[in-house]
Formats: structure tokens, sequence, C-alpha cells
């Protein structure tokens, strides 16, 4: 039995279609369907109904699933254990927009002192399975569920705030346009914030992507609710005042209990840890440039979280206790 035939069949089972295991893999759907039908060839049973919209999992199938994970996660197992003393590159997997405008440009420092380490930054929507070896170490903003196995480590806390042009945040709030979430994140704790404050209000657009409702904020076609330390002095966002409690989500690293023991993860752990707790006050109230002084501890001492941020104040409530959401 090969085990790229079942990383395949597991793939398909997750995804329900050729296409989706085929980008998992970054592999031909052709491929995918080779080695799901050499699977289906060794075992002697049908793994998969082939239907219009998609392939859809036998009995024999549903009743192999948890043996086929149970051998995936025995072989990230055995990669972690090789990590251990043979780990030069980490994986980290974090939101698209914390990973690019909070985490990317304050990562010159860890480069400097652990030049040996290559880290591998993934933002990929979808939370990386830390289980089955496709992450080290995952950043979590929001309350997610956790698989068992996993240690949970808190950070601190991300602030949110409404932001539009000078003319949007001059309205009253229900003749302001709002740029908000669309259904895939109806359940999510910052679409149900905003369908609170936009009540009444017009919306202009609606995306599942942050980085639209930012961009879309910038060309001053609403008012959206971001992320403080995404809005820089440049973009011409003003605070939009907003009535009852701000909204802030917990971010935490998770990771395997064996990642401790990883030399390079475990540095990678321990800069993540100082960079996000010394960052706490840009993060929760917003700032307007990485700060230049150490994460590491020996080149300077960053500011308290108690420091107020520089540049415009924030226009902020009571802290919003929900922390549940899926994207940011």
């Amino acid at each position: 039995m090969n085990w790229d035939d079942v990383q395949s069949f597991l793939w398909v089972a997750r995804s329900g279609t050729l296409s989706g295991a085929a980008r998992a893999l970054a592999v031909e759907h052709t491929t995918v369907a080779r080695r799901v039908q050499a699977l289906e060839a060794a075992l002697g049973v049908r793994l998969f109904d082939r239907l219009p919209r998609g392939w859809q999992m036998t009995q024999d199938a549903r009743a192999l699933l948890p043996l086929a994970e149970a051998v995936e996660q025995s072989a990230a197992a055995l990669e972690r254990r090789v990590a251990l003393t043979h780990h030069s590159s980490v994986r980290v997997s974090a939101a698209p927009v914390f990973a690019t405008h909070f985490l990317a440009p304050r990562l010159r420092e860890f480069y400097e002192r652990c030049p040996a380490i290559q880290l591998e930054l993934s933002t990929a929507i979808a939370s990386a399975q830390l289980l089955r070896g496709e992450a080290d170490l995952a950043l979590r903003i929001g309350s997610q569920e956790v698989a068992p196995g996993l240690v949970t480590r808190s950070l601190g806390t991300v602030g949110y705030g409404l932001y539009g042009s000078v003319e949007q945040a001059a309205r009253a709030p229900e003749a302001r346009h709002y740029i908000h979430f669309d259904e895939s994140m109806r359940a999510s704790a910052q679409k149900q914030w905003l369908d609170a404050v936009s009540q009444g209000a017009r919306v202009v657009l609606r995306s599942n992507d942050l980085f639209v409702h930012y961009q879309a904020a910038r060309a001053q076609l609403g008012v959206a609710l971001l992320p403080h330390f995404l809005v820089q002095p440049q973009d011409g966002l003003v605070p939009v005042a907003a009535a009852g409690p701000a909204f802030e989500r917990p971010i935490a690293l998770l990771f395997h209990p064996s990642a401790r023991r990883a030399p390079g993860i475990a540095q990678v752990m321990a800069y993540l840890t100082e960079l996000i707790k010394g960052e706490a006050g840009a993060l929760l109230q917003g700032s307007h440039a990485p700060s230049v002084t150490s994460a590491m501890g020996d080149k300077g001492k960053r500011p308290s979280a108690k420091t107020p941020p520089s540049g415009p104040a924030r226009a902020r409530g009571k802290r919003h206790p929900s922390g549940a959401g899926r994207r940011g």
C-alpha cells in the first residue's frame, strides 16, 4: 500500500472533490484519481461514488477513514521526532492580514538572531492541521475549537474599530455606508457585532476577505470594521464612533507538545511570544510602525503595553468579551 494513495484518499474525503484534493496535495487532479483507484484496487473495495457534483464516500470508506487518519498522524509524529534534532525550517500558520501586515514587517530581528532557521509562513484561510504535520506552529485570532493533543498559549488581545473617511465619520450612524461580511461568516462574532452596529444603514459591499474591507474603506466606499494594527496614518482613514462595547478578539499560539523539544521551533515560539506580548499596546489600540527595539530582550526595552500609541487616538468603548470568529 502506497502512502501517497492513502493521502489522496484522505483529501478527497475531506474536500469531496478531486480538484480540492489536488490543490491540497499540489498535484494534478488526474494524479489524485489514479492514486484513489490504486488504493481501491489494493484494498478490494470501492471508496467513493463518482457523482456529478463530487465524490461521495461509501460505507467502506467511512469505516476506513479513522484508520487512515491514524496512519497520517503517526507519519506526522515521525516527522516531528526527526525535527527534534534536524529542524532548520519552521512552518507557521497565521491569518493573511496578520501575517502580511503585522508579522512580516517585524521578522528582520529574528533572522539577525537565528540566521540558520528558515521560516515558512502560511496564510491559508483553512486552519492548518498541526496533528497532520501541515504546520509546526499556528497563530489563531478568535476562539476556535482546538483538537485534542495540542497546546494553546494565550498571547494577548487584538483590538478592532470602525474606520472610514472623514465624510463618513461625520454622518449620523444610520446614514453611513458600511462594508460588511458575507453570509459565509454569518456565525462569526465580527459579523454579529457589525450587524448590531450597522442596523438600518446601507451596506454597499460584502466580502469574507478582511483585506477587501480594508482597501474598500481606503477607497472611501464606506465604513469597515478593521483591526487597529492594520490601519496606518497614510491610509486616509479616521476612527468612526460606535455605540456599545469595542470589539476585541484573543490571539493564541497553538502547537504540539513535542514541538518545544525542537530547538528551531522553540526559538520561533519564543520570538513570537515575546514579539506579540511586547506589541500588546499596538495590537489592542493601534500604532503606526513596528517598534525598532528588541523583541528578544537585549537591544533595548520595548514600550510597555500601557504606553499610549502614537498618532491619532482610536475611538474605543468598553471591551467586547467575545472572541469567536473565523477570519482576521
